[in-house]
């Protein structure tokens, strides 16, 4: 029997898919990537932005046309709002929050849909499941009528039992690339926002079960790691006095890139502004496994337009942090998180954020064009910003980006850099590297021996997103 998995939006969900993955595979289910061959369908959802959730409710029309053809059983969870989850009560065999993936088998089992028996019940003695009744086994599924009122056991906290979601052993969907949650949840509350709504409020994951997982990861030879959270350098502050904050996590896993002979990079994303410290910056320029690349969210270059969205930070706090990173760590690159055509945002206000990119020289901007997400506090307000403005302001953002980026990487030509081989590239007899600072470079090269490990090159040319290189042959 097999299963077929989407996810949508952030590397969080990535991660949370990977553990999805591990609960089907116990219950002895394959992966395909067919659709059509699938026996259970299931999508990681993200109601962040209006596109993941219309991929969604595309998605699950076309699946359940299928029904009519086959039984099958069809699954939805990660970042969903409560005006999105009763939707797809509607369309959905089940829903739940991610914290209650521990319990899967058991809504599989409810309804009539087994693994091979013997395969089935080491599972189910092998995961953590509440007591329930017995459940006759079939050899064969059964038709699965679509859940038409909300299923017993969705939690309102979304985070209730994340705990045991964290022992869920990962299915790494790479070799030599990973992803460790530390925290979930936000207590941010940024006015255009939809996590607090759909991750709950901030849960530090145990710094000694990360560091575990951290350690295991590098002995199974492991070259990039990313901690995760949806504001990893607020790690520890709901636990104060019971756990370290997140520059002493750092501290200590760059003790211990400095104690181990395996060479790895670590990266972490994302943090805000209002808690990045000076201290996490020391660290980061303080040991070299600590990846030398900064993901820091600006959203906007005005003062006025961050005041609208929450953000509790003016800009002067925003540009001391990144003046920092520039002193203490010069060779970092800088990627944000930029959204145009917010509530209320006028032409003026726009024009600071296209001159805080032209004085901070991004390495990468993620730009969206702002959409309501019903639940968030600013969905309450006129989106008032035309969709040609919008669209206009994008535009003009990303010519900005490719501008500095283009600066930024032909400096780099002639240069010496190490990168990890991530795989093929598109250009044929080439393969596809990242540098420490994320930035993409292709070089030729036949040996695909060479995917999962660092390699020397040197930089030949530069366009605005991408390098290409010669291999540097010892």
């Amino acid at each position: 029997m097999k299963y077929h998995i989407i996810s949508l939006g952030c590397q969080m969900n990535l991660s949370d898919t990977e553990r999805v993955r591990t609960v089907m595979h116990q219950m002895g289910f394959v992966s395909t990537e067919q659709e059509s061959e699938a026996d259970i369908l299931g999508i990681i959802a993200c109601s962040v932005r209006q596109k993941a959730i219309d991929k969604v409710y595309s998605r699950i029309a076309l699946w359940n046309k299928m029904k009519h053809k086959k039984s099958l059983l069809t699954f939805v969870s990660g970042c969903i709002l409560p005006a999105d989850r009763d939707k797809f009560l509607q369309l959905f065999d089940l829903v739940f929050p991610m914290s209650e993936l521990p319990e899967l088998p058991e809504m599989i089992q409810q309804y009539g849909i087994v693994t091979p028996a013997s395969i089935f019940r080491n599972a189910m003695d092998e995961l953590p499941l509440p007591a329930t009744k017995a459940v006759e086994q079939q050899s064969v599924l059964k038709p699965v009528a679509l859940a038409k009122e909300p299923q017993t056991g969705i939690k309102l906290n979304p985070a209730a039992g994340i705990d045991e979601f964290w022992h869920v052993e990962p299915t790494y969907t790479s070799d030599f690339e990973a992803f460790i949650p530390i925290q979930n949840g936000c207590d941010k509350f940024c006015t255009f926002c939809a996590v607090p709504y759909t991750r709950g409020r901030e849960v530090s994951r145990p710094s000694v079960e990360i560091l575990d997982e951290l350690k295991q990861l590098v002995d199974k030879g492991f070259k990039s790691i990313t901690l995760l959270g949806q504001n990893v350098n607020s790690y520890g502050l709901d636990k104060k006095g019971e756990e370290i904050g997140f520059p002493e996590l750092l501290r200590m896993i760059g003790e211990y890139g400095n104690a181990t002979q395996n060479d790895f990079w670590v990266y972490f994303t994302s943090p805000h502004p209002r808690d990045m410290t000076d201290e996490v910056i020391e660290v980061i320029a303080q040991y070299p496994v600590l990846a030398k690349q900064v993901h820091l969210p600006v959203q906007s270059g005005d003062d006025a337009v961050l005041l609208r969205m929450n953000r509790k930070h003016a800009m002067d706090k925003y540009r001391h942090i990144v003046n920092t990173i520039r002193t203490l760590i010069p060779e970092a690159t800088l990627f944000t998180d930029i959204i145009v055509g917010f509530t209320g945002e006028t032409e003026d206000q726009f024009e600071n954020t296209r001159k805080a990119m032209e004085e901070f020289k991004y390495n990468m901007a993620y730009i969206a064009q702002y959409s309501v997400r019903p639940g968030a506090a600013s969905s309450r307000w006129a989106d008032d910003v035309p969709k040609e403005t919008k669209k206009a302001r994008y535009h003009a953002l990303t010519d900005e980006l490719m501008k500095h980026s283009l600066k930024y990487n032909k400096s780099l030509i002639g240069k010496q850099l190490r990168v990890l081989v991530r795989g093929r590239d598109r250009k044929a007899g080439y393969l596809s590297a990242l540098t420490e600072g994320k930035l993409v470079v292709r070089f030729a090269a036949d040996n695909q021996n060479l995917i999962g490990h660092f390699v020397d090159v040197k930089i030949k040319s530069a366009s605005p997103l991408s390098l290409e290189a010669e291999q540097i042959l010892l």
